[in-house]
């Protein structure tokens, strides 16, 4: 009898330990899978951008400067690893990108040109999509984080290799300033 209840809390322990374990294998492949999906995006961002620069190359011949920013932003922003890396690299790509749009706002043959506006429309769709990827993923980072740091998970999650997954933040102060709306 005793044998028998012995047995069965031990059975119960082992179970809880297997399905937990399980749980944050999972919760860490979803965390991954977020951040292969920002991936996805961020390169047809970093694909449209040698568009949109050669688009405009020939009617801003003295904005060169500009152009130039986006490239070696863009170079940049290809060599990311991991989360906090690529959001500090995006970020500065993405500030390069609006001084390349603002500036092509002051052309008037680039404002119409049906290229150029396609090319803004699918790099500011294909923005949005980065942003819902992010937020996916610190989502998910975020209960993976939790789940591994939680009592009893915290007790084993760390001796089997679970790391707490990094969040995308804002890296540039000048990304949290309220923006400043001129009538």
């Amino acid at each position: 009898m005793l044998l028998g209840v012995i047995f069965a809390i031990v059975f119960a322990v082992v179970m809880w330990i297997v399905t937990s374990y399980n749980r944050l294998v999972s919760m860490r492949n979803q965390a991954l899978n977020g951040w292969r999906q920002i991936d996805v995006q961020l390169k047809r961002r970093h694909d449209l951008i040698p568009n949109l620069v050669n688009a405009v190359r020939g009617s801003m011949d003295f904005e060169r400067d500009t152009l130039t920013a986006v490239m070696e932003a863009r170079s940049k922003a290809l060599t990311a690893t991991g989360p906090a890396d690529a959001a500090q690299k995006e970020g500065q790509l993405t500030q390069a990108l609006g001084r390349l749009l603002a500036v092509a706002e002051n052309y008037p043959t680039l404002k119409s040109n049906d290229n150029v506006k396609m090319l803004q429309e699918e790099l500011s769709g294909t923005e949005n999509k980065v942003g819902f990827a992010r937020q996916f993923y610190n989502d998910i980072a975020t209960k993976f984080n939790t789940a591994t740091e939680t009592f009893p998970a915290n007790l084993f999650s760390a001796s089997f290799g679970f790391k707490p997954a990094e969040l995308f933040t804002i890296t540039d102060d000048a990304d949290r300033a309220v923006p400043v709306v001129k009538l």
